[in-house]
């Protein structure tokens, strides 16, 4: 019997046993080596050659993924692993560390009830640490830490046996630090990792070993044996004393929750559904007879099977030809294959239960974030990316037969990867890609000419800016084409806490408001008067439409038609047709014709949109332009270089650290100043800077500067060079 056949086999049996089931993924900055351990626990577990181990990244598949050594697809594999005298179903998802792929990390974390995250000896606690702790914290799924390269710890850096105990201790504060901070209030002190009881491991994934306290007691190796064994260069032999997979396993089998504990506390998370309906009670006990209820977290274009969803069973089960549908949609969708993933293969199985991550083939419309089920149920949460895109391409087909194509492959790109934005301009034919940076779009675009085989040019990246106000605007009048109707706008900039909720979740603003009452509440605790939180009619992204008008007749038959025009003034604002960002637009009166056919979409939409610019042209229309965090690791002799090329970039510096001879430089720069950063940082350094970037959200544009870029958009855009003003509202 193969391997494959195997696995199924035993998948089929221990499926049924949720208490040795362990959904578990591995988190990092990008380079701390986390497809290098997936790769080690697939080998301890059987499922690749033990050799390759390391350097086959069996789970980095993707020809770009390997040709760019990084990870930018999150891939999930299952295995089996025996603790003690039982065996356990282990489903890891490895997921990308660069900034630019840090959705696939958030919609992997849905799918997850434990994590490993996994620090460099070295480089430490980095940007991208912070960021995914956050994102585990944030769906409740508990941590691990695995401290990983301690080979080059001793061997590179020629740290002492002390030494290198105090960097580990230094690391293990850090990321206890960001669990404080970031970890719901029940598990602050529960999920902090330890040494002593084995949640802080230690070893190198590349030479293939691994150690942890409770390991230690077991097999009798201490560090000063680790130590010793790496100073002679024998880490081969230290590889079959101080077995990787091991240790890692046996951490997560005794650690991590099983998924009747972890659905306990993490339904009422990622659900706002009735907890005491049938499908409620049957995912919060993990019930593979209650209905089915399966998140969808990834989806992948297969050239046999076309696409296939990936998600978490949370109750029921799923088989072979079974009538689902997605939530929202009308469809019913026969099931045509069910499997579990292991890398780039599928290994079909008739069934999978509850507690499960699956992957399934025949449900066409189904996208990330999407729930599939057999009842009537509510959606789950929606996943909140951290980070919005902020560079865009034009692209079009180089020859027209390819153009309906290359719709097509648009739109599957954008259900594969909900972090890009396509939009398709009717008019223009102009196609715009919207990624989280550069090499996002890079990598975008290469599989549209090489995957998919469509020939593309693409315009040079252009940064994506957003509109807001600087004070108070309005009562603005608008008028209905047939002016029989009036509406009376003001608007203002929200205040950023209120933004920072709507950013987190901590508020949802997408489709229609659930619960008024609820949110009111939020609102005041934020500050918000009480009227003004009762009365809030639509939210479109971080952008607030409130209803402040009292007792007006016709308004309610109204309200919808001043709701869609609110939508299509944030869509496009009055400076450079770019999306609005943080306003508050109220409607403070209105007058209104008695007879309804007076008051259509084509009077009301016109009136109530002029009515929002007018208002924003009173306020001073502003622009914001995308920023990155950019942490810079250089030798000390080379940091007024790095200051010097960071400040023609317009960047402020935030901070500097020194430690021994190495300076870690924090600032902050305009994403449009980033572009041809990454070879001009290596030739002022030659080659010795240690970089990153994390998404810093928007700021204001320099107010010098605002003119020159405004142009610059609506050349680009076709519209007249000069935005309208106050004066043409008035007219």
């Amino acid at each position: 019997m193969g391997r494959k056949e195997e696995l199924a086999k035993k998948v089929q049996i221990l499926m049924h046993d949720l208490k040795h089931i362990r959904n578990i993924g591995t988190a990092a900055h990008i380079d701390h080596g986390k497809t290098t351990l997936s790769d080690n626990l697939l080998a301890g577990a059987g499922m690749i050659s033990e050799t390759l181990a390391g350097t086959q990244l069996f789970l980095d598949y993707d020809e770009q993924e390997q040709a760019r050594g990084i990870t930018i697809n999150s891939a999930n594999a299952s295995m089996i692993h025996k603790y003690g005298e039982e065996e356990y179903l282990i489903n890891l998802i490895d997921t990308p560390g660069h900034v630019d792929f840090g959705g696939d990390v958030t919609r992997a974390m849905r799918a997850l009830d434990g994590v490993i995250i996994v620090v460099c000896a070295v480089e430490g606690v980095m940007p991208q640490t912070e960021t995914v702790i956050r994102q585990a914290m944030k769906e409740k799924v508990r941590p691990v830490l695995f401290i990983n390269k301690v080979d080059r710890l001793i061997n590179e850096l020629k740290v002492t046996s002390e030494q290198m105990q105090e960097r580990f201790v230094k690391i293990i504060k850090e990321v206890n630090a960001l669990i404080k901070r970031y970890a719901p209030d029940e598990f602050k002190k529960e999920w902090l990792v330890k040494v002593d009881d084995g949640t802080v491991m230690f070893g190198s994934a590349y030479k293939k070993w691994g150690i942890s306290i409770p390991y230690m007691k077991k097999t009798g190796i201490t560090f000063k044996d680790i130590y010793d064994y790496s100073v002679k260069g024998k880490q081969n032999d230290l590889s079959k004393k101080a077995v990787l997979h091991e240790v890692v396993l046996d951490t997560t089998v005794k650690h991590m929750p099983d998924p009747t504990v972890a659905q306990k506390y993490r339904i009422p998370q990622i659900w706002k559904g009735n907890p005491d309906s049938d499908v409620g009670k049957a995912m919060i006990k993990c019930d593979n007879n209650g209905p089915l209820a399966v998140m969808i977290t990834k989806i992948i274009m297969d050239p046999h099977a076309g696409e296939v969803a990936i998600g978490r069973i949370y109750s029921g089960k799923v088989r072979r030809g079974n009538e689902v549908r997605i939530v929202g949609m009308p469809n019913l969708y026969h099931v045509q294959q069910v499997a579990i993933s292991v890398g780039a293969d599928r290994i079909p199985v008739e069934e999978l239960d509850a507690g499960n991550i699956v992957a399934l083939s025949g449900v066409r419309d189904a996208a990330a974030g999407v729930t599939i089920t057999s009842t009537d149920m509510d959606a789950f949460e929606e996943i909140v990316h951290y980070s919005e895109p902020v560079v865009t391409v034009a692209i079009e087909a180089k020859h027209m037969k390819d153009l309906p194509k290359l719709v097509e492959v648009l739109r599957t790109l954008a259900k594969a990867d909900p972090s890009l934005q396509v939009e398709i301009n009717q008019e223009t034919g102009e196609h715009l890609l919207s990624g989280m940076g550069e090499l996002h779009l890079d990598i975008t675009q290469y599989r549209i000419i090489h995957e998919h085989n469509v020939d593309i040019q693409a315009s040079p990246p252009i940064v994506v800016y957003r509109e807001c106000v600087l004070g108070k605007g309005g009562p603005f009048e608008g008028k209905s084409p047939n002016k029989h109707n009036k509406f009376y706008i003001e608007v203002e900039s929200l205040p950023k806490n209120i933004v920072e909720a709507i950013h987190s979740g901590e508020i949802q603003t997408s489709g229609k408001i659930k619960d008024s009452k609820v949110l009111a509440k939020k609102l005041q605790e934020l500050g918000m008067s009480k009227f003004e939180s009762k009365s809030v009619a639509a939210f479109h992204d971080t952008n607030m439409f409130v209803d402040a008008t009292k007792g007006i007749q016709y308004l309610h038959e109204t309200m919808e038609l001043c709701i869609e025009a609110f939508h299509e003034a944030m869509k496009k604002g009055p400076l450079a047709d770019e999306r609005c960002m943080g306003m508050k637009v109220r409607l403070v009166d209105a007058k209104l014709h008695e007879d309804a056919i007076h008051r259509g979409p084509a009077q009301v939409i016109p009136a109530v949109r002029t009515a929002i610019y007018g208002a924003m042209c009173q306020a001073k229309r502003i622009m914001l332009e995308p920023k990155q965090k950019v942490f810079i690791n250089v030798p000390q002799e080379m940091m007024g270089d790095v200051t010097r090329e960071m400040q023609q970039r317009r960047a402020s510096i935030d901070d500097m650290k020194q430690e021994e001879d190495i300076t870690t430089i924090v600032s902050k720069a305009p994403v449009a100043e980033m572009f041809g950063f990454a070879s001009a940082i290596r030739s002022a350094t030659a080659g010795k800077a240690l970089w990153s970037t994390e998404h810093a959200g928007f700021e204001k544009l320099p107010f010098e500067l605002q003119n020159k870029v405004v142009k610059k958009i609506r050349e680009r855009k076709g519209l007249k060079p000069e935005p309208y003003d106050e004066a043409y509202y008035a007219s």
